[in-house]
């Protein structure tokens, strides 16, 4: 299970919150080694590649900087040459850019606003001049028929022509002043007006005098106006600046003293995590030398039961109690996903693998032991062990890995060690950690020796049944009849 995690890198939260806190601490000491051991292998890889002429043919892109005289890359830093500009210059560049371009936007509007202003009046100087117009052809209608009533041929006839003469003069004025009107219109919508247009516009004797003096004086105006708002924005723009490095001055200190306590708890967590760490090295030394212990005193035993050979050699040490961190080339007889996918799964394992291996059962009386349950979740076992005194215990079959879960009552409260199970036998979850043949075993083992250095947990008082028919009897029987013989 544990190269299964290192293979994938990643670890179901439901079985994270299985572990307990040695366990998850030996598991990120792994995952970190595997991680450090990817990243060699990425870069002794990528080496090779840049040393091959021939990774160039392979499409990869890569990147290559400019080098300098010297052999190393070249870097240009912005204000070391002397035609660079400082930092200030540019600002006050960019600073009257804006203040010049938000003025012209400002004088457009103003422009299109007069320019609609022009316009109306235009539209009401043609309508008047239409109406006017019409209201003098009336009237020559009306002399003419009173010349042809009153007057003579001749009369009518010079009086026709007078009235012909005064109405192209005045058709004649009409058209200038409509054109001088409509070339100030034009020339204002090409954002500016030339000296000669200005002149003929402002001595136009279709203008009167206190027209051409409006005119006069709108340009001045829209001209001084232009320059005092890029004047104005240039400041405003300024004055924030300043208020912005004023701010940032006064808010220095705050974010300095916020990065301090900051850095303080990033180095509190830290010493957090090395101790943690240090604590899973010293149970992994713990972890060898119970297990040397158990090898030198199963050599003894061998030793004083067979006798001596005859070549002086070493006895050769047992295949069991082995200090293991994986076992290679060792599989499961069938190859099985990481995690059970349902409860019907664990009960079919259980009965094909685990029943026949004795799983379970007091190896003295061959019963089912005290300390064994069924598949029960954590809520089910803390409710167990609640009332129970501190060393009480249980074993119980895990619905999330293919495996056991110890619960243990402690004084500081309830641990959980989730236990694997594979073919070489059983161990608590983690690397480094003593194999043994059975869960009895293994219970017997943890009766006089602390499963952790840093807890001392010891496994003293087993927790029994407390529901009829028992937590495990799917595992075992399929009815609940066939109990009672155990």
């Amino acid at each position: 299970m544990l190269q299964q995690i290192l293979d994938q890198m990643y670890i179901d939260p439901e079985l994270m919150a299985e572990l307990s806190e040695d366990q998850k601490q030996i598991l990120f000491y792994k995952m970190r080694q595997e991680q450090i051991r990817r990243w060699k292998t990425h870069e002794e890889q990528m080496e090779a590649e840049d040393k091959n002429p021939t990774c160039m043919k392979t499409g990869k892109k890569k990147v290559q900087f400019m080098k300098a005289r010297d052999g190393s890359d070249w870097v240009w830093v912005m204000g070391e040459h002397p035609n660079d500009k400082s930092i200030e210059q540019i600002l006050q560049e960019e600073a009257l850019l804006t203040a010049a371009k938000l003025a012209e936007a400002e004088a457009k509007v103003l422009r299109e606003k007069e320019e609609a202003e022009l316009q109306k009046r235009l539209e009401e100087e043609r309508q008047r001049l239409q109406k006017e117009k019409e209201e003098r052809e009336n009237e020559m209608k009306r002399q003419q028929e009173e010349a042809a009533l009153y007057q003579s041929i001749k009369e009518a006839r010079l009086a026709l022509e007078r009235m012909e003469l005064e109405k192209k003069r005045q058709e004649e004025e009409e058209r200038k002043r409509l054109a001088e009107i409509e070339h100030s219109i034009n020339s204002k919508q090409d954002g500016r007006v030339s000296n000669k247009s200005q002149s003929l516009i402002l001595n136009s004797p279709f203008l009167s005098e206190k027209e051409k003096e409006a005119k006069r004086k709108s340009r001045e105006f829209s001209d001084l106006m232009r320059e005092k708002r890029s004047s104005e924005i240039y400041t405003s723009l300024l004055k924030k600046r300043e208020s912005m490095e004023k701010l940032a001055e006064e808010n220095q200190s705050e974010v300095e003293t916020n990065w301090q306590e900051q850095e303080k708890k990033a180095k509190e967590a830290e010493l957090q995590m090395r101790e943690k760490a240090r604590q899973a090295r010293t149970e992994y030394r713990e972890s060898l030398r119970r297990s040397m212990n158990i090898l030198q005193a199963t050599q003894v035993l061998q030793n004083s039961t067979k006798p001596a050979p005859s070549n002086n050699k070493p006895p050769l040490p047992p295949k069991k109690h082995l200090i293991v961190t994986s076992a290679p080339g060792i599989t499961n007889k069938k190859p099985r996903p990481l995690r059970p996918k349902n409860r019907e799964q664990v009960v079919s394992w259980f009965q094909k693998d685990e029943k026949q291996k004795g799983s379970g059962l007091d190896p003295k009386t061959g019963k089912v032991a005290e300390w064994f349950h069924g598949i029960i979740n954590r809520s089910e076992a803390e409710a167990i062990l609640q009332d129970k005194k501190s060393g009480s215990f249980l074993i119980r079959v895990s619905e999330r890995v293919w495996g056991y879960t110890l619960s243990l009552k402690e004084t500081s409260g309830l641990k959980h060690f989730l236990i694997d199970a594979s073919d070489l036998g059983y161990q608590f979850f983690g690397a480094d950690q003593t194999i043994h043949d059975s869960l009895a075993s293994l219970v017997l083992f943890h009766k006089d020796n602390a499963i952790t250095v840093s807890g001392q947990e010891k496994l003293l008082y087993p927790c029994g049944q407390r529901s009829d028919p028992p937590d495990y009897w799917e595992l075992f029987h399929s009815t609940a009849s066939e109990i009672t013989s155990l």
